[in-house]
């Protein structure tokens, strides 16, 4: 680095090695695209000469107000506003490649960054071998920065002092703690301001930890910005939609002139254009239009009654130019009947070619090869006659059924009467037709019967087929039919022998109710009669309840099976406990509508039998008195254990 002065000196004493020097110095800042051979300036201006090096990123030591940036950056004057009257799209001035900011570096080399000095501060960069700040996704018409990591003495004015070099600053919003937000006048400042994301700001020369902080500078969500980008979205869709407007009114085709007044002159003059027949189209709209204004009056009539006039004339010209027309369709047709007549009858005759090669005396000195090659012509050729044919049997039937209508339509009278040349032509067609459909004969009534050998094999397959599906389906039904039976089977098995149990154990305790009945009505006649002792009635009693007893333990022990299945032994154990959680007893109808919880197809009889076939488990007690008569079960499997 040289001072002005001294730079200067060098300019006046060797001019001629002016070029080297700014080309070895343009070649060592990155290749920044500014010709030295068109450098037109002042020799003895140093502002000049001092501009000229700034740009090219040699600022010299003296001047104050050191730049940032280079002036290849800053771009000094640009106005964003040249686009609203030029139409130019605003240059980012950050794109490479414009000669406004030296080519990108590559990626394998770090950006080395330089000490910034500041009149009340100084920027140290961070270290190159350190990954470069992160920043967030940039908002659409982004002009704010949020800046973190301030000193905790940085003033308003020290920061405005700092950014003020990557643009016009128009707000800073700062916060008591260490950030703050700048806005800037135009969106490419802000790559500038984010420049200095990853600098430690000290201010002044003080070592204290409130002078100094890590700046980190990132992208700022603001409302203002937003809505900026939004109007110029939609005054940009609104410029938008005018050029396509313009296009369209451009492209649109032009209008139908318009339909002039009425006039005599002007009536002589459309008189005129509807006796020629290139006109009449355009004339005959002009006139409609005048008769629907409601020109026609008492003067005008006349005039309108020869125009309506010559209208009705053309209409006999249509009438002759569709009857020429129509001629002409009829030669058309007669054309083409003649020439598919040709066509047929050549076909006709290829036809019989084949079917003589396919004869014994010619066909066994073919080879392999060969015939199947025959064969194949053969029907493609016949399929091609066919469709020949039945296209001229069509025409010819459109023909007879156009020939049928005009002799209903026309009177006896007016009967076209037939010439005998065209009678004598009929008749040769006719023999033509003859030959061709004897031909043809043959062929369809084989074809007729493969058709029917075909179609009663299919018709038969397919019988077959929905037979054996039908089969194979009720056989299915039936199957679950009977699995179902014999399910429903098994279970009324099991309720019948349940039944017979409970039935066997009713009369078997009716009886011994009976006999212990009995036995009581004897001990008292006996009391009464020869007074015993209190004893001997307390000796009845007791060997009336072992009896008992032992028909319980009877009973128990024939109720007392073994447990079906785990679901069982799942219930009875639920059932234990919340039992034994209620010493009191409960209900059938409490203890069911807790199981249902747990198992909502469980039924309150299906409890009741499992509490029942468990005698020795769970018990049956009655509480209360009159209405509030209840049963109740108990678990008593704990009193079981201690009486044993």
């Amino acid at each position: 680095m040289v001072d002005a002065v001294g730079f200067e000196s060098v300019i006046t004493h060797c001019p001629q090695e002016l070029p080297q020097m700014m080309a070895a110095a343009a070649d060592g800042l990155g290749s920044i695209a500014i010709d030295t051979t068109q450098l037109n300036m002042s020799v003895t201006d140093p502002t000049a000469w001092a501009t000229a090096m700034n740009n090219l990123g040699m600022v010299p030591v003296g001047l104050p107000g050191q730049q940032l940036v280079s002036d290849s950056i800053c771009v000094p004057g640009f106005d964003p506003s040249l686009n609203m009257m030029t139409g130019i799209t605003p240059i980012n001035p950050m794109i490479p490649g414009l000669g406004l900011v030296p080519p990108p570096p590559p990626t394998e080399v770090a950006v080395v960054k330089e000490i910034i000095h500041c009149k009340s501060c100084t920027l140290f960069p961070q270290n190159p071998s350190l990954p470069p700040p992160s920043t967030r996704e940039r908002p659409p018409g982004c002009k704010t920065v949020f800046v973190g990591g301030l000193p905790e003495n940085a003033t308003e004015e020290i920061i405005q002092e700092v950014f003020e070099q990557c643009g016009d600053i128009t707000a800073i919003r700062k916060s008591k703690k260490n950030f703050c937000h700048i806005r800037f006048a135009e969106e490419f400042m802000v790559d500038k301001a984010i420049y200095l994301s990853g600098y430690r700001m000290r201010l002044g020369s003080s070592t204290d930890k409130k002078d100094s902080g890590r700046l980190h500078v990132d992208f700022a969500q603001a409302r203002d910005d937003f809505y900026e980008w939004e109007c110029k979205q939609r005054m940009r869709a609104r410029e938008e939609r005018h050029r396509r407007k313009l296009e369209e009114d451009r492209l649109r085709p032009p209008s139908p002139p318009a339909i002039m007044h009425y006039s005599e002159h002007e009536a002589a003059l459309l008189a005129e254009k509807l006796k020629d027949d290139s006109k009449f189209s355009e004339a005959i709209t002009v006139l409609l239009s005048w008769i629907e204004r409601g020109e026609v009056n008492r003067r005008s009539a006349n005039q309108f009654y020869s125009m309506v006039q010559s209208a009705n004339s053309h209409v006999r010209r249509l009438m002759n130019e569709k009857a020429t027309h129509e001629q002409e369709m009829e030669e058309a047709k007669e054309n083409f009947k003649n020439a598919l007549t040709g066509i047929l009858t050549q076909f006709e005759q290829i036809v019989a070619v084949f079917n003589a090669s396919t004869r014994q005396k010619a066909w066994d000195h073919f080879s392999k090869a060969q015939r199947k090659n025959i064969d194949i012509w053969r029907k493609h050729s016949e399929e091609l006659r066919n469709a020949q044919s039945e296209q001229l049997m069509g025409i010819r039937r459109e023909e007879e059924m156009e020939m049928s209508d005009d002799e209903t339509c026309d009177s006896p009278t007016k009967k076209m009467r037939v010439d005998e040349s065209a009678l004598a032509a009929q008749a040769y067609a006719l023999k033509e037709e003859n030959d061709s459909l004897r031909w043809q004969l043959d062929a369809y009534r084989n074809e007729v019967e493969l058709l029917k050998q075909e179609k009663e094999q299919l018709f038969r397959t397919e019988e077959n087929l929905t037979k054996d599906q039908q089969l194979q389906f009720l056989q299915q039904t039936m199957q679950g039919m009977q699995q179902q039976l014999l399910a429903i089977q098994e279970e009324l098995n099991n309720k019948k022998s349940e039944l017979e149990q409970a039935k066997e154990e009713q009369s078997h305790t009716q009886a011994l109710l009976k006999v212990l009945q009995e036995q009581l009505k004897g001990t008292k006649e006996l009391v009464e009669t020869n007074g015993h002792s209190h004893e001997d009635t307390n000796e009845i009693n007791v060997l009336t309840v072992a009896l008992v007893n032992q028909d319980r333990e009877n009973n128990i022990e024939k109720r007392s099976q073994g447990l079906k299945s785990e679901k069982e032994a799942l219930l009875i154990g639920i059932i234990s406990t919340f039992l034994h959680v209620h010493p009191f007893g409960a209900n059938i109808e409490y203890l069911w509508s807790y199981m249902q919880q747990l198992d909502s197809k469980i039924s309150a009889n299906e409890i009741e039998m499992l509490l029942m076939r468990l005698p020795r488990m769970f018990k049956q007690e009655f509480t209360g008195v009159g209405a509030t008569l209840e049963k109740r079960w108990k678990l008593c499997a704990f009193e079981g254990i201690k009486t044993t």
